[in-house]
């Protein structure tokens, strides 16, 4: 028995040490270089893109006023094709002021509450989606750029195990399909490597604009296991660890997928 795990030592040392420094995919491709021909089309042409029409949602938004205060976005931070230029690259980051990690949607509603005094959008409303694909597609063609330090790496080492470790009924991880298979087909459709630059986004399955944790729900679904809250703080982990990894390629949003 002791023999046994002795030459057991090595192996779990070394699944120890695969857990602790994940890998990214090589070389790193966007969602949209597995996509087809149509899909890639409309989302190259700004004018047939269906996810501009959130985008367009959202510049008005983004200058009503609203809640007690009656402030808009634009009263703090103006025309957004400036002072939100290169801001969603850096997403999700630890908020300063309630040392807690958050995402875009989640600065906006915090904006909502703090500034504008008025309730908080709901995850997935199209209200909520239209000012995240506004306030992204301003940093749209630029790095996307996460940083991992001593505020988030607790976050960033919760979205990697979650990312490694087997989920649901299929008993499957988000590694098994997008590190170990992508470019091969799951029915119709080729597997990519699981990247969120393009969120919010445009599915041509959804027939209208979700966000990554939209996505992100569908593959739990998809492995039959239980489904975190959209918002919730596992959803936010495995972003920020999804940040990481995508870090060199171009924020897509609003993105185009089928």
């Amino acid at each position: 028995m002791i023999l046994r795990f002795a030459f057991a030592l090595p192996w779990l040392a070394a699944m120890a040490a695969y857990a602790a420094q994940p890998f990214r995919p090589e070389p790193l491709k966007s969602g949209l270089e597995f996509s087809g021909a149509e899909v890639r089309a409309l989302y190259q042409d700004d004018f047939s893109s269906p996810a501009m029409l959130w985008t367009t949602r959202g510049e008005k938004l983004w200058n009503e006023p609203a809640g007690a205060a009656g402030k808009s976005c634009a009263s703090c931070h103006q025309d957004a094709r400036t002072g939100m230029k290169g801001v969603s690259v850096k997403y999700p980051k630890v908020d300063p002021g309630t040392a807690r990690l958050t995402n875009i949607e989640g600065r906006i509603n915090q904006c909502r509450t703090q500034h504008q005094q008025t309730e908080p959008l709901r995850y997935e409303s199209d209200e909520l989606l239209a000012l995240t694909a506004y306030v992204g597609l301003q940093s749209r063609g630029q790095t996307v750029s996460a940083v991992i330090d001593a505020q988030n790496r607790r976050n960033f080492e919760r979205g990697r195990d979650i990312f490694y470790t087997r989920q649901g009924q299929m008993n499957l991880a988000c590694t098994h399909c997008h590190d170990r298979n992508f470019g091969r087909k799951l029915l119709n459709d080729t597997i990519s490597q699981g990247h969120g630059n393009p969120y919010p986004a445009y599915r041509l399955e959804w027939q209208t604009m979700g966000s990554l944790h939209r996505r992100l729900r569908a593959c739990f679904f998809g492995v039959r296991a239980e489904m975190p809250p959209a918002g919730s703080q596992e959803l936010l982990d495995l972003e920020l660890f999804l940040a990481w990894r995508s870090q060199g390629l171009k924020v897509e949003t609003p993105g185009v997928r089928k």
